[in-house]
């Protein structure tokens, strides 16, 4: 049985968010040590959403509810954040719906931002994530590759992905009443990860040619000399974070990397330290104005795309500092655009159902080895009975090989049709009922199995 534990946007607060995401790295491995049901766990924790996507080896019927529990309390280990918080924040999916959420997950339909395309890749990381952790099983593998082949789908058959704006372009979009002039603001990024050459390409397209990197992790001089930027040196930060027009941060960092004490201290080092009204500053600023205290020196706004938050909130305590986070990004992000949103949400519909088909198909792949299995060995048996003394035993050999041949079609036919229905019971019932045979679903011995070929 698939089950997705899911905190998003949609139903967690960022705070939580926040909290899960930096504890998420180990969490399938310890979901998985400590219920041994569970034969695979993917966790996808991006900016926006926290999802544990969990294969449970339980027979058909069996509550889902140990594992559920046992899975929060080890994302409460993790992360920290109260099992009893997780209960009221996590939506639950299982079964069916799984597939048909993850699809649309992965499709950019349930982002902050319709159609965004970052998603697609972080979903494709956490797969690699958990098989090099050795978190995957065969089930989740097939979901999760399919997922990724709907996002393509949905990608390149609908609109969806013009329509929707990343959050790093939106972010830029908001900021657009503060600056009058991208070619002359002085821009610092702080950070070279995932949003870090996206955020770049982004203020290229708005003309930003002043441009400088900054990172916590020491990689400033590499990612500024492939993207013919200025690399900020640690002992430099403070001043060009307080002389930036626009800061963009975007790191992984587990810490604030920009706050009030940061700035204050770049502005005393450019000996700013007179603030009224009249003052006037001590450079052209590209930065429109806006409502501010009277003591107000630099008109400054900090976009932070990090989540940990990589901006300390008490940077809006200093005058003329404005910050835009993921909360307020939120609140602007547009309304879907009906059309393309339509027909992505009728791919992925289309794709979920095909997954779930396959997959009803497949449960009763136990009861078909075992008729299969005991068909031929009544002939093998009847075969060997009879070898030696017909004249012609080759031909009696293939002719009855044929024959079981035709009479297994049928069952086959009919397996795969009660398997879509959901009435696998039927047919468990008729295998019991015509030949005595009992056969447990949940066994795995039979995962897979290879039709023995039938004699001409």
């Amino acid at each position: 049985m698939l089950i997705c534990l899911s905190a998003s946007h949609k139903n967690s607060s960022f705070d939580v968010l926040e909290k899960l995401s930096v504890g998420a790295g180990s969490t399938a491995s310890t979901m998985v040590e400590r219920h041994g049901p569970l034969s695979g766990a993917i966790v996808v924790a991006t900016c926006n959403r926290f999802e544990a996507y969990l294969d449970l080896d339980e027979p058909f019927g069996v509550s889902p509810m140990p594992a559920i529990h046992s899975a929060i309390d080890a994302v409460s280990e993790s992360t920290g954040v109260a099992a009893s918080t997780l209960r009221e924040t996590l939506h639950l999916v299982h079964g069916n719906g799984v597939a048909d959420h993850l699809f649309a997950v992965t499709s950019g339909l349930e982002s902050v931002v319709v159609g965004e395309g970052e998603i697609a890749g972080q979903v494709r990381r956490s797969l690699e994530q958990a098989r090099a952790n050795g978190t995957t099983s065969p089930e989740l593998e097939r979901l999760f590759q399919r997922a990724s082949q709907t996002s393509r789908g949905v990608k390149n058959s609908t609109g969806i992905g013009t329509a929707g704006r990343s959050l790093v372009r939106l972010s830029l979009e908001l900021a657009e009443s503060r600056v009058q002039d991208w070619a002359a603001a002085r821009v610092l990024l702080v950070g070279t990860g995932r949003y870090a050459g996206a955020s770049l390409a982004a203020l290229r397209d708005r003309g930003s040619e002043n441009v400088r990197v900054y990172s916590p992790s020491g990689r400033a001089e590499k990612f500024a000399t492939s993207h013919g930027i200025d690399a900020v040196a640690e002992a430099d930060f403070a001043r060009e974070a307080a002389v930036a027009d626009l800061i963009v941060t975007c790191t992984t960092a587990d810490h604030y990397v920009v706050d009030a004490a940061l700035i204050g201290l770049g502005r005393q080092q450019l000996g700013q330290a007179a603030a009224s009204a009249e003052d006037q500053p001590l450079r052209l600023c590209p930065i429109a104005p806006s409502p501010a205290p009277a003591n107000t020196v630099l008109q400054q706004l900090i976009i932070d795309l990090g989540l940990p938050r990589n901006v300390d909130p008490d940077v809006t305590e200093l005058a003329g500092v404005a910050l835009l986070d993921l909360d307020t990004i939120r609140i602007h992000a547009p309304l879907e655009e009906l059309n393309a949103t339509s027909e992505a949400r009728a791919l992925v519909t289309q794709a979920a159902r095909a997954f779930t088909t396959v997959s009803t198909e497949q449960s009763l792949t136990p009861a078909v080895v075992a008729l299969r299995s005991h068909v031929f060995d009544i002939l093998d048996a009847e075969i060997e009975r009879t070898r030696g003394r017909e004249a012609n035993s080759a031909d009696t050999e293939a002719a009855l090989r044929h024959l079981v041949g035709v009479l297994l079609h049928t069952p086959m036919v009919r397996s795969r049709e009660l398997a879509r229905s959901g009435d696998q019971d039927a047919f468990l019932a008729g295998l019991e009922a015509v030949f005595g045979l009992t056969v447990n679903l949940s066994e795995p011995s039979a995962v897979g199995y290879a039709e023995r070929p039938t004699r001409p």
